[in-house]
């Protein structure tokens, strides 16, 4: 089983390593996850060099069909994230950075 990385931890990490308190961590954290997710519910595309760029993209309306029953089902439009990673996030995940 995988183990996730979750708020707590990142706020461990900032506290570790940038030494404010662990409420003034969260709080930094909050922000740029608050500004993150503000961007791109606006529609911009968010790029943090040397790890990813996210980007809004909108899915048109199709039509789906539920598996058990055959019956077709009427999927709307909605907005997704996507996720590219860069070059060296990758080279790193594939242990080329080892």
């Amino acid at each position: 089983m995988t183990k996730a990385i979750t708020r707590p931890h990142l706020v461990a990490a900032l506290n570790e390593q940038v030494g404010l308190s662990k409420s003034e961590c969260a709080g930094l954290l909050e922000s740029v996850l608050n500004e993150i997710t503000d961007a791109l519910a606006s529609g911009e595309k968010v790029k943090i060099n040397g790890f990813a760029t996210f980007k809004p993209h909108q899915k048109n309306a199709r039509v789906g069909r539920n598996v058990k029953t055959g019956e077709e089902v009427p999927i709307p439009p909605r907005k997704v994230i996507v996720f590219r990673p860069s070059r060296g996030a990758l080279a790193k995940i594939n242990g080329a950075g080892d």
